[in-house]
């Protein structure tokens, strides 16, 4: 499974994003755009962009499925859906 997840270093909703995934024990890659440099956050914008079409946060990338904000009953489904 592969999740990924785009955040804000600042934001409670991304915190607790990652906070549920560590509780549910998921390996998961993330970005704190915020803090990223140069070309790195460039990337990181564009492919948030890309998914959502807007440059909002946490987006949260389970396989080819994108959930965008804190919704813990969409990310636990897609979780589960990919046990």
């Amino acid at each position: 499974m592969a999740v990924k997840v785009y955040a804000l270093s600042t934001c409670p909703w991304c915190k607790k994003v990652k906070k549920l995934l560590d509780d549910h024990s998921v390996n998961y890659d993330f970005v704190d755009v915020d803090l990223a440099q140069g070309d790195e956050q460039k990337k990181a914008l564009e492919e948030v962009e890309k998914l959502t079409g807007r440059r909002s946060f946490p987006v949260t990338v389970i396989n080819d499925q994108v959930i965008q904000g804190f919704k813990q009953e969409e990310i636990e489904g897609a979780l589960k859906g990919e046990e």
